[in-house]
């Protein structure tokens, strides 16, 4: 398979390709991996490995499927249950489903200690799951044997805990430890010392490391550095010691340069599993506790005894076999602990029976992404263990009764040995909203699924999503299939999780959580009857809109993002916790407007000017002349009054479009053509006519310096393939926007070159219309003054566009585009590609792929499947927790790069709580209440506040109305009007939230929002 996977796979120019990048992609679909085990955690794995695109995957597994896997097991349904299939061929055919370019091979054999091992020298990578501790050592030391070395990982589910092990060998090579894009910046000074000091530009941060590599190029005088690499040490934010440039070698430094950013490949080794059980190199993810992981290892390792004496798990919820558990602990814990903390390794005792769907999906995503690091060097492996435990959501063992965890041979035994069927019927009967069906929306949903979630009897999951399912959502959104593409994804989505649980109960929609739903579908009291709400979204607006609505009606949210290998989770819980909002967003970087039109420095400058350029001319403009046309009817009038000198507005753009029309497809060809000779060379040409290359500032130094870069006119060359790019696109989209047919896919080079020698293309002309050099400048703020001869030269145009026999053809409305990144047939990112790497390419910028481009101008955010599985096994971790009204402390935030790999958990902050006067706080929470009548005034309602919270009132505002402002001497003739009367609201709203102001000894106090009832 190998290339022709890797070129033909649908996942080939999705999302995840930002991530890996094709060296790494053509590594996976060239890879082979076993998967032992295929309970809720091996599908989880498995599942995330096929969705990669990998070569080859063989699961094995010799159980049976029963009835409790199907609390953890989404691949296996009641019929492979009654009919006692093999686990691993029960999923096999499913698993297919998700990727036809991967190969799924089954064995059906269970690994015992006398199992020959031969087999596995035809992967590169071994996975274990539900595997005794025993044949995880054998098979490790059969790994580490063979030439070359087979990478390992082991990883196990037991109860609310769960644990990762990798041993790559010896030696493994990470060539690319982050994945992030290498870093650039431009260069202030370099001294000449030992060593030599780099100071970046004014306003610039390196962002490097100390033992960073970098490289430089374009240094003018120490010209020896462009041909260097050097290590650094950080000085200060902008600054950094390099090698000794105080030598002859070294010229002092002029001007100009730019550091960039070097990946060096790491070696990194590991020790065996034999090695790493008594002295374990371990992951330390939540700092509030530092203690656990090693007690966790130790409970595990004691849990593999238990196991090995008995041949069977510690029984759910039994003190007995704890105690021999914790006994075990103790006998093994020196030298790794000070001491046993026996209520950890009692948790894992009483729930090791179970398995807790949502820690299989955060331990599977995890797995996944360490088996595709082991088979591609790409990203930093795990060193060598991670332990995570959920157990806040398990009751108080303390008082907790054995009976309500005992199993009942139904789907839910495996969640009820975890916390009992009390917190399982709260799930069955909760009601949640989830806005979102994508990537995360699809995994929550497959988690509440398994967790039985809106089963009960007053249980109810409400899903909205108004996008259809495109070709590439399916590489990570795993409800969806190539038969359900151009379909809504949330009624799609709901039909899915309906066959892993026939019992939910779930309602989809299509439509968006907005102001425009807010009075009609998504009310207040819509909010107000969800138990709790979960994010699903991929875009900050509509985040902070939907905690906007449940800070309003005070409802838990649950928010939540990937981005590549990067994850966050948030836990907004009302009166505890504070909001999304809460927290000032990244700032999206916005390029100074002189900058782009005029003095690009990086190819991120020249990708924003290409875009704005196809916003220009295939939106902009033609919905311009459509507007203009349909105003100006009688443009004989219209010619009369621009050759009289009056300004029409749109009229000169509209005119010079009207008049250079194409006619026929070759007529685009040459339209493209003298946009290449405008764009490329005369722009050039005018801007080295405005300022020389020896152009001086006022204080003397040089106009063109770092990091401004003098243009470069480019000659059109008919040979030159980027050239020819540039002018098939936009002729194409001419076409499609003029409503002619397309150029022919298989035209030949001859053709070209026929049409383009034919075309006169304009001489360049300097012109003394001011450029724009202040970076405070915005668009708006340029000049747009036109002179009276444009006016006139524009009358004259539409006079002889009257006089035409074809006018009717001239005239004919324009079809404006809609930029559509994913449809490669349409020439939109080859347009933008093609005038990207021109413009580069004028200034004297390197070029970049146009994967690259489309990323960047499609501001398309990097996704795997592997981040979405963990982030959302962590939320619904975390939903446990708010449905049992946990305290602050129990609630954990996190944050996690797959890549490095990291994951922090951290208590949320709480709420802030503002002091309105001694023995009053307030929080954004907190909502103040006054109930009127029909017929109750304003004074009533401003005695009303007075009365119940003890303050004056000094301004009553509703929206954007201000219903009362003392200061306005017509607003004290509205106080004996009546509330209904002023507000006007809505028919059949009861109730308005009111921005009051109150008034403390002269002092404005800003109290929380006033709810006002109407009454009846």
């Amino acid at each position: 398979m190998g290339d022709f996977a890797y070129n033909n796979m649908p996942q080939i120019n999705c999302r995840q390709r930002y991530v890996y990048g094709d060296n790494a992609m053509k590594q996976i679909a060239q890879s082979s991996v076993l998967l032992y085990g295929l309970g809720g955690l091996g599908v989880e794995i498995a599942k995330n490995i096929v969705l990669a695109g990998i070569k080859r995957l063989t699961i094995q597994d010799g159980t049976t499927c029963c009835v409790a896997d199907l609390g953890t097991q989404f691949f296996i349904n009641e019929g492979d249950v009654q009919a006692r299939k093999n686990r691993a061929e029960a999923c096999a055919e499913r698993l297919a489903e998700l990727n036809p370019y991967v190969e799924i091979s089954t064995l059906t054999e269970p690994l015992t200690m006398a199992s020959d091992l031969a087999y596995l020298q035809h992967f590169q990578c071994v996975i274990l799951t539900e595997c005794p501790q025993q044949i995880q050592l054998k098979i490790n030391q059969f790994c580490r044997l063979c030439n070359p070395q087979i990478k390992f990982i082991s990883a196990d589910v037991y109860g609310v805990f769960g644990s990762i092990f990798c041993d790559f060998g010896d030696h493994f090579e990470v060539w690319d430890t982050s994945g992030e894009e290498p870093r650039e910046t431009f260069i202030a000074s370099i001294t000449k010392a030992n060593p030599g000091v780099v100071t970046c530009i004014e306003n610039q941060l390196h962002g490097l490391e100390t033992g960073d590599v970098v490289c430089f190029k374009e240094i003018k005088g120490m010209t020896p550095l462009n041909s260097l690499q050097c290590q650094v040490k950080v000085l200060s934010p902008s600054s950094f010691s390099i090698c000794d440039t105080s030598t002859s070698d070294f010229p002092p430094y002029e001007s100009g340069g730019i550091i960039r950013q070097v990946k060096v490949p790491k070696t990194v080794s590991f020790k065996s599993l034999q090695e790493q059980l008594s002295s374990p190199d371990l992951m330390v993810p939540d700092l509030n506790k530092f203690s656990v992981p090693i007690n966790i290892h130790l409970a595990f390792r004691a849990l593999n005894a238990f196991l090995s004496e008995t041949g069977t798990l510690p029984a759910p919820w039994c003190q007995k076999s704890a105690d021999m558990v914790i006994a075990l602990a103790e006998a093994i814990r020196n030298p790794m602990a000070e001491k046993v903390d026996s209520m950890v390794v009692q948790c894992l005792s009483f729930t090791a029976q179970g398995r807790f769907a949502p820690m299989c999906a955060v331990i599977g995503g995890f797995v996944a992404q360490e088996g595709l690091k082991a088979v591609t060097g790409k990203f930093l492996p795990l060193n060598q263990w991670l332990y995570l435990d959920a157990m806040e959501v398990i009751p108080d063992m303390t008082t907790a009764s054995p009976d309500h965890f005992i199993p009942r041979d139904d789907r839910l035994d495996h969640l009820r040995i975890c916390v009992g069927e009390e917190i399982c019927q709260k799930l069955a009967d909760t009601r949640l909203f989830m806005v979102g069906c994508g990537a995360i929306g699809c995994e929550m949903l497959k988690n509440y699924a398994l967790l039985g979630l809106g089963s009960g009897r007053s249980g109810q999951i409400t899903i909205t999503d108004n996008d259809l399912i495109e070709k590439s959502n399916l590489n990570r959104q795993f409800l969806f299939r190539s038969h359900h593409i151009r379909k809504p994804k949330s009624t799609c989505a709901a039909q899915a999780v309906l066959e892993i649980n026939p019992c939910l109960h779930i309602e989809a929609h299509q439509y968006k959580v907005c102001p425009q739903t807010e009075s009609t579908l998504y009310t207040d009291s819509f909010f107000e009857r969800q138990d709790i709400m979960v994010n699903a979204l991929d875009n900050v607006e509509a985040r902070r809109y939907m905690d906007s609505r449940c800070v309003t009606t005070q409802r838990p949210l649950l928010e939540s993002g990937t981005m590549g290998t990067k994850g966050h989770v948030q836990v907004i819980v009302p009166h505890l916790t504070e909001s999304y909002t809460s927290q000032q967003d990244p700032v999206d970087e916005d390029f100074p407007y002189c900058t782009i039109k005029s003095f690009p420095a990086s190819i991120e400058h020249c990708i924003q000017w290409a875009r704005d350029k196809f916003e220009q001319l295939f939106v902009i403009q033609p919905n311009l002349f459509n507007k203009f046309f349909s105003c100006h009817t009688d443009l004989t009038s219209v010619a009369e009054r621009l050759r009289s000198g009056e300004m029409v507005e749109g009229a000169i753009r509209v005119s010079k479009m009207a008049a250079t029309r194409p006619r026929i497809w070759e007529d685009c060809v040459v339209l493209a053509r003298i946009w290449f000779e405008k764009y490329f060379n005369l722009k050039a040409h005018q801007l080295l006519h405005a300022f020389p290359l020896d152009t001086k500032l006022q204080d003397g130094t040089p106009f063109w310096q770092s990091p401004k870069r003098p243009p470069a006119p480019l000659e059109f060359d008919v040979g030159d393939p980027l050239h020819i790019s540039f002018i098939t696109s936009a002729a194409r989209l001419l076409s499609d926007i003029y409503n002619l047919p397309r150029l022919p896919e298989d035209m030949l080079p001859e053709t070209y070159i026929t049409i383009l020698r034919r075309v006169q293309v304009p001489k360049f002309h300097p012109s003394n219309k001011r450029i724009e050099t202040d970076e405070g400048k915005t668009k708006e703020d340029e000049a747009t003054d036109v002179s009276e001869d444009e006016v006139v030269e524009a009358g004259r145009r539409f006079t002889y566009l009257c006089s035409k026999v074809d006018k009717e053809a001239v005239l004919k409305r324009m079809v404006p585009m809609e930029f559509e990144k994913d449809d490669d047939l349409n020439d939109h990112i080859n347009f933008i590609a093609a005038c990207s790497n021109l413009r580069a390419q004028m200034y004297s910028i390197e070029q970049v792929d146009r994967l690259k481009i489309k990323r960047i101008a499609g501001r398309i955010v990097p996704a795997i499947a592997t981040t979405t599985a963990a982030v959302s096994g962590l939320v619904t971790i975390e939903l446990l927790k708010v449905l049992q009204k946990m305290p602050l402390e129990a609630y954990r935030n996190a944050f996690l790069n797959l890549a490095l790999p990291l994951l922090l958990l951290s208590e949320p902050g709480p709420c802030h709580r503002a002091v309105l006067r001694e023995g009053l706080t307030v929080s954004m929470w907190d909502k103040w209440v006054i109930h009127g009548k029909k017929d109750t005034t304003l004074q009533q309602f401003l005695d009303s506040c007075k009365e119940q919270y003890g303050f004056n009132t000094s301004s009553v505002v509703h929206g954007v109305k201000i219903v009362y402002l003392p200061m306005m001497p017509l607003h004290r003739k509205r106080l004996p009007m009546t509330m209904l009367k002023l507000v006007k609201p809505e028919s059949g709203v009861q109730y308005v939230d009111l921005i009051v102001g109150f008034d403390d000894q002269g002092k404005v106090v800003e109290g929380p929002p006033v709810r006002y009832f109407f009454g009846h």
